[in-house]
């Protein structure tokens, strides 16, 4: 690391003196790497640079190489540091996100941020797998995180966010064998978009992206490039799907719904929000399935093979499609 980055890093914390640590993780295709810095003589003993550069030929793990691709990965960077500079500071401890101490610009081709290491305040836990404990945990974080910006405008943020927005991955519906569900494409994305109630969805809302305090009664949540407006439910399909298996989305998604939606209106109603809860809620848990299938159109065009491609994903899909083409015929 070249002593810039340091002395970026002293200056932003206040440290009189600052080392490169372990790197943390490499981003993906080779976009550069995240890296916690120690420090001396600072109020915190440690922080996370993201350091972003971008490649000139870039190394896709699943082979998806393009000129669209790259762009999506700029703008997604682009919309991490408007989201620490502009949104970050509103989020509440009940969905507690890193605080940002600095996000620059270096160069077209370099981003950095500076930002608290969850790990020193009390959230050092990573989860490969998750009890029913941790996912209503996590489902209470997401419904905080909407209350938070329900009904608001994402200026400087994805308009729609998720990475997988049919918008942005013609390249993947296009060599989707499923015709059917191709077809249906346009009507689910329009379903989505068109809803009455928006919020801003994180856009990447897995297991991975949630640090736990050690005791796994508190979480809070990293990783903001697909952050923008759309339906609540995007991250609850999404984070559901990351950790939980066919079998228990099957029997426990009523029950984490109502957890959901539980937390979401109390924290509507702890903001103040001017909100018509019950067609809120009646709009958005109709829009579940419709947001999961939209999800599931993303992977079977980019990995049809995947293992979020189960039982559960296929029935939904054919219940929604039939469905659309009932109204379609009516």
């Amino acid at each position: 690391m070249n002593q810039n980055l340091l002395d970026i890093v002293k200056q932003a914390t206040g440290a009189t003196d600052a080392t490169q640590g372990e790197v943390i993780q490499s981003l993906w295709s080779g976009y550069g790497e995240i890296v916690r810095i120690q420090l001396k003589g600072a109020a915190m003993t440690s922080v996370v640079l993201k350091h972003v550069r971008f490649p000139t030929e870039a190394d896709h793990p699943r082979g998806w190489h393009s000129d669209r691709s790259h762009a999506r990965k700029v703008k997604s960077y682009d919309v991490e540091m408007a989201w620490y500079s502009d949104y970050a500071n509103r989020c509440s401890e009940n969905a507690r996100v890193p605080r940002c101490y600095y996000s620059a610009t270096l160069a077209d081709d370099e981003h950095v941020m500076v930002l608290e290491d969850l790990d020193a305040a009390g959230f050092p836990l990573r989860r490969g797998e998750m009890d029913r404990p941790t996912v209503e945990l996590c489902l209470k974080w997401l419904a905080n995180f909407h209350a938070t910006f329900m009904s608001e405008t994402p200026n400087e943020l994805w308009q729609t966010g998720t990475y997988w927005h049919l918008a942005t991955r013609p390249d993947e519906l296009a060599v989707t064998d499923d015709p059917a569900l191709k077809q249906a494409a346009a009507a689910i994305d329009a379903k989505l978009n068109n809803c009455r109630f928006k919020t801003f969805v994180h856009g990447d809302a897995k297991i991975a992206n949630f640090c736990f305090s050690t005791d796994s009664k508190q979480v809070a949540a990293v990783d903001f490039q697909y952050v923008g407006g759309g339906c609540g439910m995007k991250d609850v399909i999404y984070f559901l799907g990351s950790c939980l298996d066919e079998y228990l989305c099957e029997i426990w998604e009523d029950e984490l719904l109502d957890v959901y939606f539980k937390a979401l209106k109390q924290a509507i109603d702890i903001q103040g929000k001017n909100i018509d809860w019950n067609v809120l809620e009646s709009e958005w848990r109709a829009l579940f399935p419709i947001a999961w299938v939209d999800f599931n159109r993303f992977l079977a065009g980019w990995m049809p093979g995947h293992w979020k491609v189960n039982n559960y994903s296929r029935r939904l899909t054919s219940e929604v499609i039939s469905r659309l083409s009932l109204e379609l015929n009516r």
